[in-house]
């Protein structure tokens, strides 16, 4: 089983990611992560040096790449805004989890990250626009969306996830 998880920066993608591949028993992949191996750089070093587009470039290849893995995968906020990307998943049987989680919750938690150039070099005003033109593609690119909010645990978001798949898992004995 392939899981990815999408949605705009802040979401939730890594940490409701490690809950859900717990609680399934596969690993979890952080495409983020891989990029900063691929390129043995940080991202912001990548935005800077090589620039945004060589960044989305590598991250549609990482991503591509990742569809035959029995994993859940927690994307970049960017990595389902590129159709053929989402195509390819979609494509390959792969599941795409929208995680859907207002700007303001978002931006709450994204707003000091240093290690995110694109928040660095926008306005709150600029960012919240940036998620509501996010929000349709990633809305189309999804196999589903689950709706979260602060008050559900990782876990809790989990089992919402599970639930929406469909996704029978053994209890323990």
């Amino acid at each position: 089983m392939t899981i990815f998880l999408c949605g705009f920066m802040g979401c939730g993608k890594t940490t409701v990611g490690h809950s859900l591949a717990k609680t399934l028993g596969i690993p979890l992949i952080d495409t983020d992560e891989e990029i900063v191996k691929h390129e043995s750089m940080s991202i912001p070093q990548i935005f800077e040096q090589k620039g945004e587009p060589y960044f989305r470039k590598v991250e549609a290849e990482i991503v591509c790449g990742l569809c035959s893995k029995n994993a859940v995968i927690a994307c970049g906020g960017g990595a389902m805004l590129n159709n053929d990307t989402a195509l390819t998943v979609k494509n390959s049987g792969a599941s795409i989890v929208l995680l859907d989680l207002n700007f303001e919750e978002c931006y709450a938690r994204i707003k000091d990250d240093q290690n995110r150039p694109i928040v660095q070099k926008n306005t709150k005003q600029q960012l919240n626009e940036i998620f509501d033109n996010r929000l349709g593609v990633y809305q189309n690119n999804a196999t589903v969306s689950v709706k979260l909010s602060y008050e559900l645990t990782p876990d809790e978001s989990a089992k919402r996830i599970i639930e929406i798949l469909g996704i029978n898992v053994p209890t323990a004995c």
